[in-house]
């Protein structure tokens, strides 16, 4: 081979390089939102490291978006994928019904989502059907089990719901998916795998967005009175 068409050999090489990172850009717009949910989901499992019994799917709910918004994802640390859902908040974590939570709590009675990391359980038939019971493993959420925080499916949770009122109903806590989302919660993320809340805030396109209210957190204190405190878990 000469000099120019080793040259030119080259040159297309690095053009079809080229092509293909702006073609994957263009197929893969949640790429930087993704990279961040990876890198998240990494730090947590690390942090809460032999409680989680399987590290290869993550399920991380990100509350500091509207729940008209996929908020829910799976993120597949084995091959390096992310499926984003619908996910439900509690009724005492958004009394005005807007679909933005406003406060979380780890209060029995409070219907109120809990932050934190939890490990995810076996199957139960329940209320709402199948669901899945949940470990709280950070203080914030440690009440989930006498609580009966779970997992589980719920009409209000489909996608149609926020179709038809630009919003998804509230469950008492728990979070809830579409019945037919959370037929992969069971299959996916059950059995001792690491469920994360949390107020990211993080949109498709990897930036970060801060909700439009302040989040605070109820808390009980040593004398068995309640406070509200700003979320620390907001940037």
């Amino acid at each position: 081979m000469n000099r120019r068409d080793l040259l030119k050999g080259t040159l297309a090489a690095t053009a079809a390089t080229s092509f293909a990172g702006r073609a994957f850009a263009q197929v893969n717009p949640t790429a930087s939102r993704d990279a961040q949910l990876f890198a998240i989901a990494r730090e947590q499992l690390a942090r809460v490291g032999n409680a989680i019994w399987k590290k290869d799917i993550v399920g991380i709910a990100d509350f500091g978006l509207h729940s008209s918004q996929k908020r829910f994802h799976f993120v597949d640390l084995a091959n390096e994928r992310v499926e984003s859902f619908h996910v439900s908040h509690g009724t005492g974590s958004d009394s005005e019904h807007d679909g933005w939570l406003k406060r979380y709590s780890n209060i029995e009675g409070s219907e109120a989502t809990s932050r934190g990391a939890y490990m995810t359980r076996s199957w139960y038939t329940g209320r709402y059907g199948t669901s899945i019971r949940l470990d709280g493993l950070d203080p914030t959420n440690d009440l989930a089990l006498p609580r009966a925080i779970v997992m589980h499916q719920a009409e209000y949770a489909r996608p149609e719901h926020v179709s038809r009122w630009g919003r998804l109903g509230r469950s008492n806590g728990c979070f809830a998916l579409g019945p037919d989302q959370f037929d992969k919660v069971l299959i996916d993320l059950s059995g001792g795998r690491l469920l994360y809340a949390e107020s990211l805030g993080l949109a498709e396109d990897g930036s970060r967005m801060r909700p439009p209210i302040t989040q605070t957190e109820l808390v009980m204190n040593e004398n068995g009175g309640t406070f509200e405190r700003t979320n620390p878990g907001v940037f």
